[in-house]
């Protein structure tokens, strides 16, 4: 969803200096026997110090009764042979949120586990991602409403000026990251996980290498993730021209910045810096800001998002060269049209933030040793997430989660792809369905879908012979909204209206983040919205949003089952 760039050659540039930008305000597989009820799982509640798994458990039987050696168990030599016996039942190479969630899991299934981390507990989302731009999210949201003065004195309130301390924001989120990694970490230590230090390697067929260690395992989870992508010809300083891994430490507050690529992490950080009084010039390759969206809600995300904010933007434009502020002189930007492959403009800015996108962090797993190919980095799996050699076989008792698969970016898509594979080694047949996983964008109001874009239902309805159609609500009839004067919203439900089935679920509003839930659960399950309207919200709440949306659909087939007749409460 984020905007690519490639290095292109380009005439002589033109310098645009800033006094010119004007803000433009218009502008083989096992069948499956019956339905599986899926837990997503994000970071799980042990996250927070929370644990909900006791130390043992009567009906919990160890696969595995060896010591917890970390020693060298095996021998180096004839890596291509299978042990005869094991360290451990499962052992996760990376220690984020989707080896996290296996790991978990895998406990409470009764697996002896080990994870293995050669950099810090939590990976991408706990340290250089979700939790601490959270943090800066929380802070931004909290200035943008103090400083808008219509909202304020709609509510009857007057506050002086609003400011902040930019140390104090950064520390905000650098405190979180710790909270939740060491919490990541005790909680594994406290179920059992035995945590191995140093970068994890395969050695063969259920070896891996850690430092000058080697432990088998019964099954092995490569769950290592992503770093950010940064395309040629861009030269990253970590100072003025940053990724999301810098600019999340908020070492200053630039008053210029240009983001390259209006995905979610682009947007969220445009949230962010505007909030804190930058201006921000978007460039994306694509002609159209967040590409990846559905199109009417970008159309309206960019209404509230962009247009009357302190934010210019270049689409159908590649940034061909970036060079960081030295020697006096600003960032300069190259650009080129996407299309004609002409140079176009040069921009002078303070700083340049890097937000195209993220590449799977694989280089350096070992994966010639089982004749795996990676696939532009990605692990090639199948939808069990087993590993695929350069042959197309299955390779035995090795699967791939997350990121580093590329199925789906995303921490929680980590998380539930790492469950499902824990239910398979412990013989339970399981496929995830990647629709029913939703996104979210944390911006102010947020962003959230899960399921099928219009565009992509109308193209699958066209292939599969059925109609498609549409239901909208909006925020400005929802009391909850109302009453916290943010009626700005959309709700949006792409269904089938011959049997009620869901294919997207698009939100644009207040906490859309936290209401995209009732409808990926209902994809999840299979839930049809003839059913689901019978579900009942509490009032006056947001989730009414949800239920409006539902009950305004017009579905041909008939509710699968009546509502209950006898009573069950005097």
């Amino acid at each position: 969803m984020h905007s690519t760039l490639s290095s292109l050659s380009f005439s002589q540039a033109t310098t645009v200096p800033r006094s010119n930008y004007a803000f433009d305000s218009h502008s083989p597989a096992l069948p499956l026997s019956k339905p599986i009820n899926l837990r997503f799982c994000g970071l799980r509640r042990e996250a927070f110090g929370f644990s909900s798994l006791a130390q043992s458990s009567s009906n919990r039987v160890r696969l595995s009764t060896r010591g917890h050696s970390k020693k060298i168990s095996a021998s180096s030599a004839d890596n291509g042979t299978p042990p005869k016996s094991f360290d451990y039942d499962l052992i996760i190479i990376g220690a984020g949120v989707g080896g996290h969630g296996a790991a978990l899991h895998a406990v409470e299934k009764g697996l002896k586990t080990a994870i293995i981390e050669g950099d810090v507990v939590g990976g991408t989302c706990v340290n250089r991602g979700c939790v601490p731009s959270k943090a800066l999210l929380a802070v931004s949201g909290r200035m943008r409403e103090l400083q808008s003065e219509h909202h304020m004195k709609a509510l009857g309130l007057q506050v002086s000026a609003a400011g902040y301390d930019r140390q104090g924001v950064a520390d905000h989120a650098n405190n979180l990251a710790s909270k939740i990694r060491s919490n990541l970490t005790n909680s594994m230590k406290a179920l059992g996980v035995d945590i191995l230090t140093g970068f994890g390697a395969i050695l063969g067929p259920q070896k891996v290498k850690y430092g000058n260690n080697i432990v088998t395992a019964k099954d092995i989870i490569i769950a290592t993730g992503s770093v950010p992508f940064v395309p040629k010809g861009i030269e990253v300083d970590g100072k003025t021209v940053i990724t999301s891994d810098h600019a999340l430490k908020l070492e200053f507050v630039p008053d210029w910045i240009a983001i390259v690529g209006s995905g979610y992490i682009g947007l969220e950080f445009s949230d962010v810096y505007t909030a804190l009084g930058s201006e921000v010039t978007f460039i994306e390759a694509l002609d159209q800001l967040m590409p990846g969206f559905d199109p009417e809600i970008g159309k309206m995300a960019q209404r509230v998002l962009i247009n009357p904010r302190n934010i210019d933007y270049h689409t159908g434009v590649f940034a061909t060269k970036i060079t960081p502020a030295r020697d006096g002189k600003p960032v300069t930007i190259e650009l080129t049209d996407a299309k004609t492959k002409e140079h176009k403009d040069t921009l002078e800015v303070d700083a340049a933030l890097i937000a195209t996108g993220r590449a799977p962090f694989t280089n350096g797993l070992g994966l010639e040793n089982i004749n795996v190919v990676t696939q532009r980095g990605f692990v090639p799996v199948d939808e069990r997430m087993r590993v695929i050699d350069a042959n197309g076989n299955l390779v035995p008792h090795l699967y791939c989660i997350g990121d580093a698969n590329g199925k789906m970016m995303l921490a929680h898509a980590a998380s539930a792809q790492g469950i499902s594979v824990v239910e398979q080694v412990t013989g339970r047949d399981h496929v995830l369905n990647h629709l029913s996983v939703p996104a979210a964008c944390f911006t102010h109001p947020e962003i959230s879908m899960v399921g099928l874009t219009e565009p992509q239902a109308r193209e699958k309805a066209e292939k599969e012979g059925f109609e498609v159609s549409i239901a909208k609500t909006s925020f400005k009839a929802n009391t909850k909204a109302l009453a916290e004067n943010e009626g700005e919203g959309l709700a949006k439900l792409i269904y089938r209206p011959d049997n009620g089935e869901i294919l997207g679920v698009h939100i644009f509003g207040l906490h859309a983040a936290d209401l995209i839930h009732e409808a990926s659960n209902a994809i999840a399950l299979g839930t049809r919205i003839q059913d689901i309207k019978f579900a009942v919200h509490a009032h006056p709440t947001l989730s009414e949003v949800l239920d409006e949306l539902f009950k305004s659909a017009k579905v041909k087939a008939p509710a699968s089952s009546s509502p209950v007749s006898e009573p069950v409460a005097v």
